[in-house]
């Protein structure tokens, strides 16, 4: 064990309370000395009869420390020494901290435990079991016992079959409901719709697909219409075999598609939590429009909003419009114009920012009145209410329920990033950041995932790891104006003060009329301390005041 922790770049420590106690430079290097412990002893544990065997349950924290000789005190090591006991025996389980830091660089998946109190702790300390995807697919050599995690699922793209035009949204509409119904359940884990868009059109290697998602399942198929007949074909696959586990077909009228991906959703949800009540899948079944184009003009404009091109931005507009005009009692397309509103603010292309606010807080309000459980149009909702109104309390309580009505949604969990830099807890804004890009890590609007995150680390203070972050997003959409802000004040935190003018010469291309007085004033960062630091890098940049 002394030579796992050396030679990842740890030093063993006094052992307190019958633990043994190690340091090291980096949560990865103490996450992976963990698990290969763990290893070892479950290889061990092969060897050896019942009374010999040994399962040491490992916890990781993060944190300042005060260090005396071969003693190290602190609230990481009460931490650390608290997050073991909630781990498997045999297992290691890490604090939120460790969590948040480590992001997706190690190839684990994580399975939160929720929020706990720790002894002469402050506060609440959300804690995370590390699960080795290879041990729980069963190596045959290693018996770590783990705790059970979920089963995760990609739905890719379904093939159309005569349906009129050569851009018909109907079976991307089919597979948007059936991911929500699916995401809505807290038993499984499910990709985002927009990151697999990739597969869209061929016949993909499950195995592949499995391997570049992460996922345990695929769901693929088929739609093909026949006058006022729709035939969905289905098929789930494991992606580690590439066997099929299920495949079935549901048939039906045109205007029953919506009963159709009911019917498809909990059959497929029965074969992979068969735990899942029914009253749960009744639940998550979300409401959608009984008009087709309806659904059809929100799509579009979906596709049209981030663009960010202002002929592509009216027309979005006027798709969500078209939408409320046919099913006034659709959710949704109310959520998206009142986004609409907050980005044309957002971009400096408002030409009456009262105005846009008004409309913004009018159309989230309403499309809250026609469904108070839609995820999209709640987190939304919340993300509107501290961006535009500082209301940052009932922000809050609204991407709470967001989160809760579907926790694998990959839009809720982005927009209930920024308002937690607002109030300025980066930490927790990184790791809802991060929940968003595990969910949808090939979303075409990666952009905002990666804003966000750089928020969150610009809050924290940890300017390296926003600059990383706020480039990747410039460099999924250079046309996003609060991207190129981030990305901007960043570069300034880190002291690349030319590459900053740079970007900023690049703002001010898409945004000629902004100045970093006005905008600070009415940024939603509620500590006016954060808000004079922002606007400092903003002038350091050569932004006009």
């Amino acid at each position: 064990m002394g030579e796992m922790i050396t030679r990842l770049r740890g030093r063993r420590l006094d052992s307190p309370r019958g633990t043994l106690l190690a340091e090291f430079i980096s949560v990865a290097d103490a996450i992976e000395c963990a698990m290969a412990v763990q290893r070892a002893q479950a290889e061990r544990n092969t060897t050896v009869s019942g009374e010999q065997r040994q399962a040491f349950r490992v916890g990781v924290s993060l944190g300042d420390v005060r260090v005396d000789g071969d003693r190290i005190h602190g609230d990481a090591i009460d931490i650390a020494v608290h997050v073991r006991t909630l781990a498997d025996p045999g297992g290691v389980a890490i604090s939120g901290s460790a969590h948040d830091q480590v992001g997706t660089n190690l190839s684990y998946r994580y399975e939160s435990l929720g929020a706990h109190a720790v002894e002469n702790v402050m506060g609440t300390v959300h804690v995370y079991r590390v699960i080795d995807l290879e041990l729980a697919r069963g190596t045959p050599t290693v018996g770590l016992v783990l705790g059970t995690h979920q089963p995760s699922i990609a739905v890719l793209p379904f093939r159309e079959y005569d349906f009129r035009g050569a851009s018909s949204y109907f079976a991307e509409g089919i597979v948007e409901d059936i991911v929500g119904a699916l995401a809505s359940l807290p038993d499984l884990f499910v990709i985002s719709r927009s990151s697999t868009l990739g597969f869209r059109g061929a016949s993909a290697d499950v195995r592949a697909v499995g391997a570049t998602l992460g996922v345990q399942y695929v769901l693929s198929g088929s739609v093909r219409r026949a006058a006022e007949r729709i035939r969905t074909l289905a098929e789930l696959c494991d992606t580690e075999t590439g066997g099929i586990l299920w495949s079935d077909s549901v048939e039906g009228s045109v205007n029953d598609v919506f009963a159709l991906q009911d019917r498809l959703s909990e059959r497929i949800v029965r074969t992979l939590a068969p735990h899942v009540r029914q009253a749960e899948l009744r639940r998550a079944l979300r409401k959608r429009p009984e008009n087709l184009d309806a659904y059809d003009f929100m799509l579009r404009g979906l596709d049209l909003l981030y663009r960010l091109r202002r002929d592509d931005f009216e027309q979005a507009r006027t798709m969500f419009e078209r939408a409320i005009v046919l099913e006034p009692a659709y959710a949704t397309p109310y959520a998206l114009t009142a986004n609409w509103h907050s980005i044309r603010v957002g971009q400096g292309w408002s030409v009456n920012r009262q105005d846009d606010y008004e409309a913004a807080n009018r159309l989230a309000m309403a499309a809250l009145e026609r469904d108070p459980f839609d995820a999209r149009a709640l987190a939304l909702c919340g993300h509107l209410r501290s961006f535009l109104f500082r209301d940052y309390e009932a922000a809050i309580d609204l991407l709470h329920r967001a989160i809760s009505a579907s926790p694998n949604s990959a839009d809720a969990w982005v927009w209930s990033s920024p308002t937690y830099s607002y109030v300025g807890d980066g930490t927790e804004a990184a790791r809802r950041a991060t929940q968003s890009l595990r969910l949808s890590p090939f979303d075409p609007h990666v952009f905002l995932n990666y804003t966000a995150l750089a928020l969150a680390q610009y809050t924290r203070g940890d300017f390296e790891s926003a600059v990383a972050a706020g480039r990747k997003a410039v460099a999924a959409n250079p046309r996003y104006t609060a991207a190129l802000r981030i990305f901007t004040v960043s570069l300034v935190g880190v002291g690349k003060i030319d590459e900053a003018r740079a970007v900023a010469k690049a703002l001010l291309e898409q945004e000629p009329a902004f100045r970093v007085e006005a905008f600070c004033r009415t940024h939603p960062y509620r500590d006016s301390f954060r808000r004079d630091t922002f606007a400092r890098h903003l002038r350091s940049a050569g932004l006009p005041d």
